[in-house]
This record gives C-alpha cells, sequence and structure tokens, in this order.
C-alpha cells in the first residue's frame, strides 16, 4: 500500500484541490492512505488567534476564528457547488470546539493552547476534502489522526508512543485499507492519553505520514509539493541550481543538519528503519520523475550540495585561568548550549579556546552568553552566515567567497564549511 501526503500549498484553492483528487484517483490501487495538512495560511492564522489570546486581546482571536471558518465554508461551498449542509456541520463543530478552548482559563500555558487550537486547520481541511471524494462517489473514510496517533503531552514538540500507535493503525486503518477503503487523515496533529490534542514539531504533518507508512509497512512513501523535485541548493539563494533524482537517507539527513530546507530527519528515521522508499514530487505536474529517498549507500556522483544559513552569531571562548579545554570543559559547555536549547552549527576548539555558531535569537543569545561569561571569557560576533559545500569541486567556492571575509573555514574528505562576514 502506499502514503501520500499533500502540504497546505497544495490545497491552497479550489483549482489546486481539485488537481489533488486527480492525483489520488489516477494513483489510488485499492490500498492508499492520504494524509492532508491544513490548507495555505491557516496554521498562520491559526497562530495568530493564540498570540490575540496571549495578549489578553480575546474577542480579537475570536473575531479573526470566526473569519477563518467562513473562509472554510466558502471553499467548501465552491468545492462541492453548494453541497454544503454536512461540511457546515462538520466546519461547525470543529471551530465551536476551538472557541471553547479560546474561552478557557490561560492555566496550562501557551504551549498546551497552541496544539489544542491549532489542530483545527488540518481538521477542518481534511473533513472538506473527504466529502469532496464521496461527491465524487470515490469510496473513502476519515480518520481523525488523534484516535490514532498516541503521544506525551510536549506540546508542539509531542513524542510518539510507537507501540500504541501501531496497535491503533492495526486496529483501525489496515481493515479499511484490506477493504479497498481509502483512507484520509491528519497531518502535523496526535493527542495524548487524556486526549488533549498535540502537534509534532517541525515538518510535522511529512512526520504523520512516515508514522502511518511505518506503521502498515507501507510500499512508499509520496510527499507532492510545489516544486519539480529536490534539488541540489535554495534556488533562492543560488543560481543555476540541478535536480537531484536519487539520494540516500543519510544524505539528505546531513543536508537537513547543515540547515537544508530538505526532509526533516525525524520524517526520514522511521522510513529507513523500514527500508521504505520516499518520493517527493511535483503535484503541478504529475509527470515529472521528482526524487526518490532510499536506504542506498553505493557511491553516488552528487554534484556540489550547498546550504547557505543566515543571521549567525559567533561565539568564541577561552577559559579565564588558561586551563586546557579539556573532557571535562567540553562536557560543560555542551550542558550548557544544551540547557539553552542554541544547537551548535559548527565547532571548533584549540588548547585553551572554544569557537562556535550558533543561530541568532537576540534573547536567547544574550541569556546564554551572561551564564557562559561566568566560567568563560567570551566573545561573540553577529551578522554572519555559515556556507556547507558537500561533494565539493576543486574552486567550486570561490565565487561565494568574493568580497566576504571568512573568519573560520573547516573542511574534510566530502564537506567544506565557511563561516562568512
Amino acid at each position: 500500500m502506499k502514503v501520500f501526503k499533500f502540504g497546505g500549498a497544495s490545497i491552497e484553492s479550489v483549482e489546486r484541490t481539485k488537481k489533488v483528487v486527480e492525483i489520488i484517483k489516477n494513483n489510488n490501487d485499492g490500498k492508499m492512505l492520504v494524509v492532508i495538512s491544513a490548507m495555505g495560511k491557516t496554521t498562520n492564522a491559526l497562530e495568530e488567534i493564540v498570540n490575540l489570546l496571549f495578549d489578553d486581546n480575546k474577542e480579537g482571536a475570536l473575531e479573526k476564528l470566526k473569519d477563518l471558518k467562513e473562509k472554510h465554508i466558502a471553499y467548501a461551498t465552491e468545492l462541492l457547488d453548494g453541497d454544503t449542509a454536512k461540511c457546515k456541520d462538520k466546519l461547525n463543530e470543529i471551530f465551536t470546539e476551538t472557541e471553547w478552548t479560546i474561552n478557557e482559563p490561560l492555566e496550562r500555558g501557551y504551549n498546551y493552547f497552541y496544539d489544542q487550537i491549532v489542530c483545527a486547520g488540518e481538521l477542518a481541511s481534511t473533513s472538506i476534502i473527504t466529502l469532496y471524494l464521496s461527491k465524487l462517489n470515490i469510496d473513502n473514510q476519515w480518520i481523525d489522526a488523534r484516535d490514532i496517533i498516541r503521544t506525551n503531552d510536549t506540546y508542539r514538540d509531542a513524542k510518539v508512543d510507537w507501540n500504541f500507535t501501531n496497535q491503533k493503525v492495526s486496529e483501525a486503518i489496515t481493515p479499511l485499507l484490506e477493504k479497498g477503503k481509502l483512507v484520509i487523515s491528519q497531518g502535523f496533529i496526535g493527542a495524548t492519553d487524556e486526549n488533549n490534542s498535540t502537534t509534532l514539531g517541525r515538518e510535522g504533518s511529512d512526520f504523520s505520514a512516515a508514522i502511518f507508512a511505518a506503521a502498515l509497512h507501507a510500499e512508499s512513501v509520496t510527499i507532492w509539493k510545489d516544486v519539480p523535485s529536490l534539488l541540489n541548493a535554495d534556488p533562492k539563494q543560488f543560481e543555476n541550481t540541478v535536480p537531484i533524482t536519487n539520494i540516500s537517507y543519510r544524505e539528505t539527513i546531513e543536508m537537513a543538519f547543515y540547515g537544508a530546507q530538505v526532509i526533516h530527519p525525524k520524517t526520514l528515521k522511521p522510513l529507513h528503519n523500514k527500508n521504505i522508499p520516499l518520493y517527493v514530487k511535483c503535484f503541478l505536474d504529475e509527470s515529472l520523475p521528482g526524487t526518490k529517498v532510499q536506504s542506498q549507500e553505493d557511491y553516488v556522483a552528487y554534484p556540489p550540495m550547498m546550504v547557505w544559513k543566515k543571521n549567525q552569531v559567533l561565539i568564541s571562548l577561552t577559559t579565564s585561568d588558561l586551563s586546557f579545554i579539556t573532557e571535562g570543559n567540553l562536557a560543560n559547555l555542551y550542558s550548557i548550549f544544551y540547557a539553552h536549547k542554541a544547537k551548535m552549527n559548527i565547532i571548533q576548539n584549540g588548547a585553551i579556546g572554544f569557537v562556535t555558531c550558533i543561530d541568532n535569537r537576540p534573547k536567547k543569545v544574550e541569556n546564554l552568553i551572561n551564564e557562559l561569561s561566568e566560567e568563560y571569557k567570551v566573545k561573540h560576533s553577529a551578522g554572519l552566515d555559515i556556507l556547507t559545500i558537500r561533494h565539493y569541486t576543486k574552486g567550486c567556492e570561490e565565487e561565494f567567497l568574493k568580497d566576504r571575509d571568512v573568519l573560520l573555514t573547516q573542511q574534510t574528505k566530502t564537506t567544506m564549511k565557511f563561516v562568512l562576514k
């Protein structure tokens, strides 16, 4: 069986949604599960509602929720040609529950309310699409992902209870697929054992597709995007990018680690563990070959793969008493950075010094430097970039280093990294 995942951009208009349904029809072999995100910009609107609520503007939050509900009803009315009685009932149910959440006392904190409110986007979009599929006489079953994907209560970055989730997939989804039903579910969301909604963090919808695929032992996962394939670099930052038709899980994870906007490692891990290939395809043109991500480790002649990570802070430390940077000092430094949730994007140390780059989050950087200064002499420089080139060729970096000060260089057999001012 196959798992397809469609993001918010693919259903942001009625025309695009009809195209998505055509793709589903063309590829449905009788055993397919489809994961769908919230409609384009919906999650952003729901996040604004949460922010209004915590800015003590409940009226503004409720008004924006009303606007969002009306937008979904208008979308459904156009898609369903006015046959919206069932859809309106379902949308009213979803947005009424969200309204109740907005009216609750704010005792459980921002992250809790974020997850309870933001989940409405995926529930609404899939409710509309499942009714459209039924209108086209496509036999399908809507499944609430929160009934299947069990997580802990780390709101906004929940961890999956794989044993419970695998069991629920086997009990609730496998029988439907065996009957030939198309299963429609949501990305990004799960629930705790107390039935509180949770979200799965960055790239959560892709991760949802991987969770379902791993539990179902799927033959493949396809993530449908508005780009032809994965590229060797971000075309917004680099000219003359080239498509990548085949790439290993390992290489994709490496690129994500360095900051490339590719597939998140948490999505790849369960697929790699079950040896399930991942395809990245273009929903705008189904005929394009796209990219295949798989567990092949044989040598592949990749082109130079480039990542430009902007808005960095270079932090340089030396020991106050000129003692060596030993394992003990390194353990202490790592624990401090970990406590401040500051990912070190490049690391280099000498006898008495330690240098690293982190993302420039001003308040986080300030707090981090204050703690480091208690034990070390600290210097820092902001407004920097990191350029990473994997599978570099001789001289390929030269055009990117023109008119830039190189503050730090690292080089291995496969990777070059530069901190640039």
